[in-house]
């Protein structure tokens, strides 16, 4: 898949959208991200957390581990009876995990330890079991380490109060794992932004619907709003509406809940494509319109009594393009991350939806599919990158670098 972005325009207006300058991707971004602000914090089960944002740093309540433990099974003696070798102690108990042993390591003793056990008053030493045999309730050591190997010492992972987890960051497996081992089993969390979709289009019947003459199945709101979900938010799929002026400003009173509107369809400048119109009887303020890109040209941004709304196109390529580049980023800034921009990557052109395959000198190559047109949602659904050309840029050759962005992060926010 390819995408153009291009030079900078001013500011659409609503009575003169159609003769305004293009907006740059950059721009139009720009503006989304700067209009939206970081939501609000709510607690979360320590279950329910992975792929939340932190809304504050998360300090160990307890160190980690609470106490030195043995990294190995064998006996824990004193460092002072290993002068000489081999040495033969007598055995006065057994330390296992969750079972210490509760007496003290006194001279010429040691006690049996196990991975994980808490080391015994007395002991600083560990001398592995491959290295010692045992008879009769003592113990004979024929080598022993160096002092503290194989010794954990408390703390080793963290200390109490040490810093685990960051505000900002996105909660995978391993930090959930970190914070139940660092004591809780609740975090503070950014809410999960509550975008609205709605799709536009008198063609369009809902999945699992048969298409009467002249129509087809609607997949953009499942799309997006599989999109949204991967991303972290909370989509509520208003569903499908006609191209009616009046049936859009009702679908946009049931969306007065919802931190953002996206919508999908009607956002050019057809008899049909009444978005702006519909939108406009409820007080919509228009920033921009039209932007240098194909596909997603005729996108749109504003304020309908401080809801945002942004409008997609209707082309099922188009819609998923766009949401990449422009509603993903809108998401991350109401999760309050550092980093809304797009992660764009260099891979060489092999022959501008495109697959992307390693080659055997370890370089990333994309080969593009032949055809591209902004309706062919199956070709989007194989291609693994999509491949950004610069406004009038030459036709690339084979062997070029290009920039490319990966579709997986149409899946999640990681």
């Amino acid at each position: 898949m390819s995408v153009d972005g291009g030079a900078v325009g001013a500011q659409a207006r609503p009575d003169d959208r159609e003769k305004a300058p293009l907006l740059s991707v950059e721009e139009a971004r720009s503006r989304i991200v700067g209009a939206l602000d970081v939501l609000g914090n709510e607690s979360v089960a320590l279950a329910d957390a992975l792929g939340r944002v932190l809304a504050a740093d998360i300090r160990a309540r307890f160190s980690h581990p609470p106490a030195a433990v043995s990294s190995m099974d064998g006996y824990a003696l004193r460092s002072q009876d290993a002068a000489s070798l081999p040495l033969r102690l007598r055995r006065i108990g057994a330390s296992r995990a969750g079972e210490s042993f509760d007496g003290i390591v006194a001279p010429g003793t040691c006690v049996r330890i196990f991975t994980g056990a808490t080391m015994p008053r007395g002991a600083d030493l560990i001398a592995l079991q491959e290295d010692a045999s045992e008879s009769d309730g003592h113990v004979t050591i024929d080598a022993v380490p160096a002092k503290g190997k194989f010794i954990r010492p408390a703390g080793f992972d963290f200390p109490a109060g040490a810093v685990c987890t960051t505000r900002g960051e996105v909660l995978t497996a391993r930090r959930v794992g970190l914070l139940a081992m660092a004591g809780h089993n609740a975090v503070p969390v950014i809410r999960k932004p509550k975008v609205a979709v709605l799709a536009t289009g008198d063609e369009l019947v809902p999945p699992g619907e048969t298409p009467g003459k002249d129509q087809i199945v609607g997949s953009n709101s499942v799309a997006l709003s599989a999109a949204i979900a991967g991303w972290g938010g909370a989509p509520v799929d208003l569903g499908i509406v006609a191209d009616r002026r009046e049936a859009i400003a009702a679908a946009l009173d049931r969306a007065r809940s919802a931190d953002l509107l996206v919508t999908t369809g009607g956002a050019s400048v057809g008899e049909h494509d009444l978005v702006h119109a519909g939108l406009a009887e409820r007080g919509f303020a228009l920033d921009f319109w039209r932007i240098a890109m194909r596909p997603g040209k005729p996108l749109m941004f504003g304020q309908a009594a401080g809801l945002p709304v942004l409008s997609l196109p209707g082309n099922p390529v188009s819609a998923l393009v766009c949401a990449l580049l422009f509603l993903r980023p809108a998401m991350a800034a109401m999760l309050g991350l550092a980093n809304t921009q797009p992660v764009f990557e260099r891979a060489m052109l092999d022959y501008l939806r495109a697959r992307l395959e390693i080659a055997a000198d370890g370089r990333a190559c994309v080969e593009t599919f032949p055809t591209q047109d902004s309706s062919m949602l199956m070709t989007l659904t194989h291609a693994d990158v999509l491949v950004r050309r610069r406004p009038f840029a030459p036709p690339a050759q084979a062997g070029d670098l290009v920039e490319v962005i990966r579709f997986d992060r149409l899946d999640s926010m990681l």
